[in-house]
């Protein structure tokens, strides 16, 4: 479905400053927007909690033509628990490759010209070391899964997804060349979310969203947020429904034109990122009371 595009991946994060340097500095991202909220989000966006949290979104563009990151900060809760359910994200870039070397980042040799290195709270990037091509950098991001054929109907036919690459051990999905990709790989086990599961987000056109809803449930697939408006202050609202595929990795699908409003990049966002970040007084909560310190549950 050409009409549908790769928007975002969802990350929870337990240290801004750490993870705004390693974007900036080692992936060479830029913040393009960042947004402050005093309760939960009603989609669960930020996870199952319901205290203060922030957003904020990073990449090598405007969302309009780039796969980005989404960095929730829940107030107070420093460590999540790393699952096998998120594989990595792939990005050509060797500007990234060395980046990492000057500001001794570890950086891992995995093949020829491809390196791993991690972010805070341990998600894995993947740098394949050759100039960025035209357009993303953002080549693809790896989920993990239980069994390789169910999961690969689910997101053919119940997503729309166009099948390009297969192997006994993965597939490669998409909904248009260019786009970023999404890799479903066989772990050979059971998906283990822990508490730093994600979400992966695509757009489509507003008046897809009730038949998404519609044909998952018809096919007795989850349904985790039925259609829903949110709000963002001072933005556009926009419509969502959120799913689930059978080893419950979940599926944002937002309503194209409103998303296309509220995404519009923010001159100031690296002020406000860094505006939360000195007001945020959890750091020396916790050192002063160590034995709090906040774990997710």
């Amino acid at each position: 479905m050409t009409s549908r595009r790769a928007l975002h991946f969802v990350f929870k994060v337990g240290d801004r400053t750490k993870t705004a340097e390693f974007y900036r500095d080692v992936l060479g991202m830029q913040f393009l927007r960042h947004e402050e909220f005093e309760e939960g989000c009603k989609a669960t966006c930020n996870g199952p909690y319901d205290g203060k949290w922030s957003k904020s979104m990073v990449g090598y563009g405007p969302e309009d033509s780039h796969f980005v990151t989404e960095l929730t900060y829940n107030y107070g809760i420093k460590d999540y628990k790393l699952g096998n359910d998120f594989q990595g994200i792939t990005i050509q870039s060797n500007k990234a490759v060395q980046n990492a070397r000057s500001k001794n980042w570890p950086l891992v040799p995995v093949s020829d010209g491809l390196y791993s290195v991690e972010a805070p709270g341990g998600y894995k990037f993947y740098l394949v070391d050759q100039a960025p091509p035209q357009g993303d950098p953002v080549q693809k991001v790896t989920l993990g899964v239980s069994n390789l054929s169910k999961s690969t109907d689910y997101w053919t036919k119940l997503c729309g997804m166009t099948l390009y690459e297969q192997t006994d051990k993965s597939v490669l999905l998409g909904y248009g060349e260019g786009q970023c990709k999404l890799e479903l790989k066989a772990v050979g086990a059971t998906i283990d979310r822990g508490t730093a599961y994600g979400r992966v987000a695509f757009s489509c056109p507003r008046d897809q969203l009730a038949g998404i809803e519609s044909s998952m449930k018809e096919s007795s697939q989850a349904i985790l947020t039925p259609l829903v408006s949110l709000d963002t202050p001072g933005k556009a609202t926009v419509e969502v429904v959120i799913v689930a595929d059978p080893d419950a990795h979940e599926i944002c699908f937002v309503g194209d034109e409103a998303f296309r409003e509220l995404s519009q990049v923010d001159p100031k966002a690296d002020a406000l990122l860094d505006e939360g970040i000195k007001a945020d007084k959890s750091d020396e909560y916790f050192a002063k009371h160590p034995e709090r310190k906040g774990v997710a549950k």
